[in-house]
């Protein structure tokens, strides 16, 4: 299993969405450090070397190196390339 680091603006964001989605989205990222498991994509342009992880409607955005994950934002989707 990858470690999991989170930006210091992370935990604020995910205090921000509703207890039921923040959960579901934590359990995603867990499930993809222990298994790559989920909805990843590599992003381009301006985010361009990170990846998008799906979650409902939230997008987790982090970079990935061989054992370490670092969540860079968690927002819902009408905001996460903003």
């Amino acid at each position: 299993m990858k470690r999991i680091r989170f930006q210091p603006n992370v935990p604020e964001e995910v205090r921000a969405i509703e207890q039921r989605a923040a959960l579901n989205i934590l359990a995603a990222i867990h499930r993809y450090a222990a298994a790559c498991a989920g909805s990843v994509k590599p992003l381009s342009g301006e985010f361009e070397g990170l990846l998008r992880l799906r979650v409902g409607d939230h997008r987790v955005i982090f970079e990935e190196t061989e054992d370490t994950i670092t969540i860079h934002r968690i927002r819902n989707r009408r905001e996460a390339y903003r």
